[in-house]
């Protein structure tokens, strides 16, 4: 079972996480997971923290010679600013965020205490554990691309790019988005907002290709690909909602306009669409997996909503952090790592574990086998 824990806090000494089920035999790319780190931080609309920090990964067990060898891979992000025990106290809660809600919950006097670990930076470390994961599925042929679908209320249009045209042009753009046109629109939505002292939110949208019909399953639960994916993808900070598919607007449509009709041709089971985002029954059906993640405007304003100071329950504002405008391009690069989580997992739980060799005879011969239907 692949398994990953993280800890750490936002201005504490480093990020940290542990994996724990990666099969041996797999080549580990420190400089391709420092380039997703990178392209995390990346992004019109990011804060003053990103002009500190430069991620880069240290693998501290798990490996030899480069190579996973079965055992818990440990993973470390060293943060540059780790001023925490000397960063002022905190009393005003920010509306949308963690502050009050943990402050009660863990019974803290200062909101720093919350603040620090229910703060987005903890997802450097989960881009990191993906990308060793992405890593995993490259070797089965399965990839991944995220892109910004929406920023404010500007809208990407992408309808006739295919995946490759689509990963091409979102990792050549500042914010992540397809759709030149759009990204110059999503821009000036961006410098309104920071001259306002306000925050932007958006949608992106994870694309994956290459998997077989069948990973995930029908009979529990806990075990359908789409609740795994929108549970990981829901976890990611300010993350609100997720859709897969045409999962919203096909609420408000006929059966016969939303499923996807099945035919047979060139040795295989074919679809005409894929309303179905490639999910059916809480299984893969073998078309692209289509989820969409809504991100909600970040809850540090310049210009702060009304609060009330724990301590003494009086009026005042809302505390400021140094903080992004708009951190939408930053959650498609996060979203695309977390999907890989999840799809390395269930690759793992059906074709084995133990080593690579392994995985990749038991993957072909189901391929094979899947041609014989």
């Amino acid at each position: 079972m692949l398994r990953y824990l993280t800890a750490g806090e936002s201005h504490g000494k480093s990020l940290m996480a542990i994996l724990e089920g990666m099969p041996a035999g797999l080549k580990i790319s420190k400089a391709f997971i420092d380039r997703e780190l990178a392209r995390r931080q990346r992004g019109y609309g990011r804060g003053g923290r990103m002009k500190i920090e430069k991620d880069s990964v240290r693998i501290l067990s798990g490996t030899r010679k480069q190579e996973t060898i079965g055992s818990p891979l440990a993973v470390i992000i060293d943060n540059r600013d780790s001023s925490i025990d000397r960063l002022p106290t905190i009393f005003s809660p920010r509306p949308g965020h963690a502050d009050l809600a943990g402050a009660l919950k863990y019974d803290r006097s200062d909101i720093r205490d919350i603040l620090e670990r229910s703060s987005a930076r903890e997802t450097a470390v989960r881009v990191a554990v993906g990308a060793i994961c992405k890593l995993l599925l490259a070797e089965l042929g399965i990839d991944i691309a995220g892109h910004v679908a929406t920023l404010g209320k500007v809208e990407a249009h992408t309808g006739e790019l295919d995946f490759s045209d689509i990963k091409k042009a979102a990792r050549a753009s500042t914010l992540g988005c397809a759709d030149r046109f759009s990204e110059g629109l999503m821009r000036k939505e961006i410098d309104r907002a920071r001259k306002e002292g306000d925050t932007l939110g958006g949608s992106c949208e994870i694309i994956i290709v290459g998997h077989p019909p069948g990973l995930g399953s029908h009979v529990q639960w806990d075990r359908k690909i789409d609740a795994r994916l929108a549970m990981a993808l829901m976890s990611i900070q300010a993350v609100k909602a997720v859709e897969i598919g045409s999962g919203i607007s096909s609420a408000a449509m006929r059966g016969s306009q939303v499923h996807d009709p099945i035919a047979y041709g060139r040795g295989r089971f074919l679809r005409s669409t894929n309303n179905a985002g490639g999910i059916e029954g809480g299984m893969t059906n073998g078309k692209p997996i289509i989820a969409r993640v809504y991100m909600k405007p970040i809850s540090t304003l310049r210009r702060p909503l009304d609060s009330v100071n724990i301590k003494t329950k009086k009026k005042t504002k809302a505390s400021v952090e140094r903080s992004d405008v708009c951190a939408v391009p930053s959650c498609a690069v996060i979203a695309e790592n977390i999907s890989a989580y999840v799809m390395a997992a269930l690759c793992l739980e059906k074709f084995g574990s133990d080593s690579l060799r392994e995985l990749k005879a038991n993957y072909a011969s189901y391929l094979k086998m899947l041609k014989t239907r």
